[in-house]
């Protein structure tokens, strides 16, 4: 009689365990349907913007960017950073933080995603409306990071300029394949460093030129103040 008491309690606990997982299941589709939804929606947003004038091309243009918005996110989301190991940054000997860790297992995911990517665009688009699509993936990074430098070196030579340029739109391109906005910032972070370094090699002190254009910031609001 208990014999048969206990089969009837892992019969009902293993049940139990098939809903569990069933229902799991079921959320996480849901989930999962929810969000390609919204990089569809995105990616026709995008496109619309371009008024190519031109539905089978849209159309294409759709699937390059949704299919690829999907697969950065499935690569995030199933490479968290706990996959690299702690350590340090040999460059600097600092920690890696987690969103470095992070970075490093992104930035593993198979380089056909983003050529993909880029071939799919250029297929259909020109290179200026390529960058448009490529400066709505990183909100407008490329122009205003470049406003922040002729703002601070008012006296920016055609070569400056020049490497400015390549730089920001390298870090664009590099910088859609990464999922959160934290790691498009730390991207380009990398490309900023390397244009104050190029300032540092020719000429320019960075430190100096960033110190002076924050106390000029700093005394204009101060004016202003006394002023009002």
């Amino acid at each position: 009689m208990n014999q048969l008491k206990n089969i009837k309690t892992l019969s009902f606990l293993f049940a139990l365990l098939l809903f569990a997982f069933a229902s799991h299941g079921q959320d996480d589709a849901a989930r999962l349907e929810k969000s390609d939804a919204e990089q569809l929606k995105k990616a026709q947003e995008w496109v619309e913007n371009l008024q190519l004038h031109d539905k089978t091309k849209e159309a294409r243009v759709v699937q390059v960017i949704s299919g690829h918005l999907k697969a950065v996110r499935n690569w995030h989301n199933s490479h968290p950073f706990t996959e690299v190991p702690a350590g340090i940054n040999p460059a600097t000997g600092n920690k890696l933080s987690e969103l470095d860790r992070q970075i490093i297992a992104d930035s593993a995911m198979p380089t056909e995603v983003h050529q993909q990517l880029m071939d799919g665009l250029r297929k259909d688009l020109t290179e200026e409306q390529v960058a448009t699509i490529l400066d709505k993936y990183t909100i407008g990074k490329v122009a205003f990071t470049t406003k922040g430098y002729e703002a601070i070196v008012p006296d920016l030579t055609a070569k400056e300029r020049e490497v400015i340029k390549q730089n920001l739109e390298q870090a664009r391109e590099q910088a859609v394949d990464y999922k959160s906005m934290k790691q498009i910032s730390a991207v380009f972070e990398i490309y900023k460093t390397k244009i104050e370094q190029y300032f540092n090699a020719n000429g320019r002190n960075w430190r100096q030129l960033f110190k002076a254009y924050v106390d000029a910031a700093k005394a204009k609001k101060a004016k202003e103040k006394n002023n009002g």
